[in-house]
This record gives C-alpha cells, structure tokens and sequence, in this order.
C-alpha cells in the first residue's frame, strides 16, 4: 500500500507543478505574505509576556501603551498579510482548476470512440468536475498553508524553548502523539477515497442513462426497476461516505484530545514552576500561546495530509486521461489538398474492434465519383454504420486504405477531411439553443436565407415556419421537444448549410413516412447534383434511385450495383427487397 500512495503523491506533484508553475508571481505573492503573517503571529506571544511580566507587574503605564499599539499593529499586519497571501492563493488555485478542466476537455475531443467508450461518458465528466474540484481544493490549501503550517510548528518549538525549556518535554510527547494520530486515519483513508470516485462514476452513469433514457423506461414500465438502480448505487455511495465520515469524526476528537490535554499539561506544570518562583506569569502564558500555534501548524498539515489521499486519487484519474493519446494520431505532415474533391473510396478495408474476435468489416472496396449517390444496405450487425464511421476517420482501419477527395484519411490534414464531410448520424443530436444556432452549428457565417433553403430541400421549413418564433425557436438538450422526424430533418439541414463535397447519411431517413422521404430525396438530388451522397438504409424503397448499391451480409461485399443489376445478381439483396416489397413489387422493379 505505501508502494501505491507514494506512485499517487507522484501523479499529484506532476500534476500540481505543470500548472502551478504558470502562476509564479502570485505563488510568490503567497509565500511572501504567508511568511509574513507567520513571523507576527509568533511574535505577539513575546510581546504578550513582556506586557505582562514588566509593564503590568511595575504599573509602567506608557510601556503598557506602547506595547499595546505594538501588539495592536502587529496583529493588523498579521491579518492583512493572511488577506493577500488567501487572495494570491485563491486566484493560483481557480486558475489551475481553469486550466486542468480546459486541457482534460481538449484531449477528450480529439479522443476517438473507442477511448470514449474506454473511459465512459459518465467518468469522464466526473474527472472534468469533481476530480478537478478535489486537486483545486488541494492546491487552495496547500498554498494557504503550506508556509504557516511548518513555521508555526518549528518557529513555534524554538519560541517556547526560548521562554521555557523546562517544559518543553510536554512538546516532546504531545506533537509524536498527535502525528501518529493523524498517520493512523490517513493510512486508512486511501482506499476509501478510491472507492469512493468509483461510486460517484456509477451515480453519474446510472442517472445519466435514465434521463437520456427517459422514454424507453417509461415505456416498458421500468421506473420501480430503475429507482432501485439507482437506490443501490446511491447507498454504495453513502456506504463509502459514511465510512469517510467516520474518519473524520474520530480524526478531530482526537486531535483535540490531545491538545487540551497538552494545554492541561502546561498549566498544571507550568503552575507548579510559577509557585516555585521559577517561572513569571508571562512567560507561562506565552508558552500557553505557542503550544497552541505549534500544534495549530501540526493540525493544518495533518489536515492537509487527509486531504491528500483524496486529491492523489482525484490526480491519477485526471492523468490517466491527460496520459491517453487518441488512437487517431494526427499525421506529421497532414495533406491540405483536394485533388479530387467528393470522391470517395475504399481499397481492400478491414477493420476489427478491439479485443473482438471476428473483423467487422472484411475487403470491403467500391468508389463514389462526384456527385454520384451510393447507398449502403444490409441486415442488422451488417457493418454499415462501422463502414460510414471510416469516412469521415472516427476509427482508423485495421487494413486497408479509405480515400476521401483523393487523399487517404490516414494523411489527411483532419479540418480539411471533416470540414469537406457532413455526416447525419443515425441518432441525430441537437444542441441546447434554437433551431438557427444548431443550424449554424454546420457554418457560423451561413445566412438566414441559407437557412431557410437548408430547411426547404430537408422538407423541414414548413414545420419550422408553424413554430410561433421560426428560427428562434427554442430546441431542448438532445432536441427532445421536436419529434424524432423533425430531428432528423433539422440534423440533415444542418448537414446541408455546412456545404460539403460529401454528405453521408446513416439511416438518417428512417423516422420519415414513405411520402416526406421521397420528396426529400428528389430535392436532395435536385438541389444538390454537385454533392457525393453515402446513404446507408433500411427500406429498399430509399435506395432504388442510387446510382450504386453496396450491399453488406456479415461485414463481406454480397453485391454492388444497380437496383436493377442486385435484383438479378445479389441473393441477399433480393431477399431484403422481398421482405419489404414483395416478389411481385421487386419482379417489377427490376
């Protein structure tokens, strides 16, 4: 166990020196300021005993005055110095957790699906939040404390050993006393607060899934089961609280046990040494103020180590993020040009999913000219959304090259791939905003005209001009107040406004009736003949007009060509358009 907190100490330094380092001047300001309020606060004990011992024994009145101003403008500067030392500490810290959030973020978005789905939607937002939270609280502390704490403590010994060295002993047993308290409930708190993490990621995931899930649990009568769900990753939870809980409470009990016993011990000592005549009043008093700061500065850093534990655990789940390189590795020197704008093509593909056994997809090659239309279609598991996932390089393939305007994906410059792409996925998403912005989303500069014609070859403007603000109109998270038709209308306009050389659609028309879905695809291919066009479908009907047709069985090519040349040629192709036609229909069609 101490192998691994001191592999998480290291993790947490790492971390706190790259982003501490960017804020020198204030970590300065901290130090300068803490030191300062340091020194004052132990020397007002001193100036105490002198008031007391000569100006109040000898009724010296102006020394009384005098020290008193002393006193008095001392603790002033003692509170200044703590208010600008905080201030330095607090802007350093905000400005860490600033900058950790911002690069956790950015190495999230470069992430390709498979790290995504290696980490977790849920944990992922959990180390951008909470665990960047407990680093910042650290850093907040440390840098309040971690001046004040050592000089109260060793400034402290060495002033009470100047008041008073016989009673120094008590020093002797109550400081290894209190720090083997401290090291008894830190040792257990490691794993806890591991535990602890692992548990808010299952709370965050659960509650995740049943509010993007809301309707499926509703509409198999799943909310009793899922409340249960959630009640046992709620009470794991505060199960591992509570035991946290526990720590603390036994912690500060007995760190203050062992204080006023130390207190008790310096009185009833330090009483018996002022009977003798050994000791003056003031200088026991004195001895009473540093052993309270000495033990204060022991208590702020046995604070500082509980919290420790929690922060390194915190730090090791943000590294591991910060650690991870995208498995899309951007080339050395990505290719920029277009030699052949909206072509498409797949030489020989394969491609595998880790850990799977079997390839997906397996020599898979066709072609896409401009402007031609080829659409994609196959049974369930097929391999079709893998195929369309290549094009715009979400995966990388396991062999095989994928050619996008006459570049391989692999060396192309990844803004100049995506921003030639418009892809509607299968489960269109739409921002929180309204329909203009998650338009725009496509080109910011895209013009309310532009829109409109987005939305009129989308079959989308009519339902848009029904809505009482038009393009203002507010769209929820997820686009959960439109009908699932509508969202897919609105993902395709806003496909469209990006202006692309190619426009790949995943089963984007499946929550369209026969009649929405054909007058789209005739505005599609009349409005845009210029555009390269990847449909992948599930009703023959949307494809029978495609210039070419891929069909998949089991991640194989069992077809390409024509409506008319698959119904001749292609088994597979023919059993998929019976099941939907008809054996007459499909005679027909061909």
């Amino acid at each position: 166990m101490s192998g691994a907190r001191g592999l998480l100490s290291d993790v947490l330094l790492r971390l706190l020196t790259r982003y501490l380092s960017r804020y020198k001047l204030l970590l300065a300001g901290v130090l300068i300021f803490q030191f300062a309020s340091a020194l004052a606060a132990l020397f007002l004990p001193t100036l105490n005993a002198d008031l007391i011992d000569t100006g109040v024994t000898a009724g010296d009145v102006p020394y009384i005055v005098r020290t008193g101003l002393w006193m008095l403008l001392v603790a002033l500067g003692q509170i200044l110095a703590a208010i600008v030392a905080t201030f330095c500490a607090a802007r350093a810290a905000m400005g860490l957790g600033r900058d950790v959030r911002h690069d956790v973020y950015s190495r999230v978005s470069g992430f390709s699906e498979r790290e995504i789905s290696s980490f977790g939607a849920g944990s992922l937002i959990t180390r951008n939040t909470n665990d960047v939270q407990q680093v910042q609280m650290l850093a907040m502390m440390s840098a309040t404390m971690l001046i004040m704490a050592p000089m109260m403590a060793i400034g402290g010994i060495i002033m009470a050993l100047r008041q008073d060295v016989g009673l120094s002993w008590i020093l002797g047993i109550s400081i290894p006393a209190l720090l083997i308290v401290a090291g008894l409930v830190i040792s257990r708190m490691v794993p806890l607060f591991r535990s602890f993490q692992t548990r808010l990621d299952a709370v965050n995931r659960v509650m995740r899934e049943q509010l993007t899930g809301v309707r499926v649990v509703r509409a198999f009568v799943r909310e009793s089961i899922e409340e249960e769900r959630f009640r046992l990753a709620n009470t794991d939870i505060m199960v591992v609280g509570r035991k946290v809980g526990s720590l603390f409470v036994l912690m500060f009990p007995l760190v203050m046990l062992v204080l006023n016993v130390t207190v008790v011990g310096v009185v009833w000592f330090g009483g018996i040494e002022v009977d003798a005549g050994n000791t003056e009043i003031g200088t026991l008093f004195a001895f009473m103020q540093y052993v309270g700061q000495i033990l204060g500065g022991v208590m702020m850093a046995s604070f500082m180590a509980i919290m420790i534990p929690r922060a390194a655990v915190s730090a090791e789940r943000i590294g591991e993020v910060l650690d991870s390189e995208s498995t899309l590795v951007a080339p050395e020197h990505p290719v920029t040009d277009k030699p052949a704008p909206g072509r498409v093509e797949f030489n020989g593909v394969s491609f595998t999913y880790p850990g799977a056994e079997q390839p997906i997809l397996s020599n898979v090659s066709f072609h896409a000219d401009p402007g031609e239309t080829v659409a994609i279609i196959g049974s369930t598991g097929s391999g079709k959304t893998t195929l369309i996932s290549l094009i715009p390089r979400l995966f990388d393939t396991t062999s095989g090259a994928v050619k996008v305007h006459g570049v391989d994906v692999a060396q192309a410059d990844l803004d100049t791939l995506w921003g030639g792409i418009g892809l509607v996925p299968q489960r269109p998403f739409l921002f929180t905003g309204t329909i203009a912005s998650n338009l725009r989303f496509g080109r910011e500069d895209a013009t309310d005209d532009e829109l409109w014609a987005a939305l009129e070859i989308a079959q989308a403007a009519d339902f848009v001009r029904e809505k009482p603000d038009g393009l203002d109109t507010h769209i929820a998270q997820g686009g959960t107040n439109v009908s699932g038709g509508q969202r897919q209308r609105l993902a395709i306009a806003r496909a469209i406004v990006h202006d692309p050389d190619v426009l790949v659609f995943d089963d984007s028309f499946s929550a369209l009736d026969l009649t929405t879905d054909a007058r789209l695809r005739q505005a599609l291919w009349r409005e845009l003949p210029h555009v390269t066009k990847i449909v992948v479908a599930q009703r023959v009907s949307t494809i029978t007009d495609a210039d070419r047709i891929l069909v998949l069985d089991d991640g194989q090519v069992a077809g390409y060509g024509t409506h008319e040349q698959l119904l001749e040629s292609s088994t597979t192709y023919q059993e998929i358009a019976m099941s939907q036609m008809g054996a007459d229909e499909s005679e027909v069609g061909a």
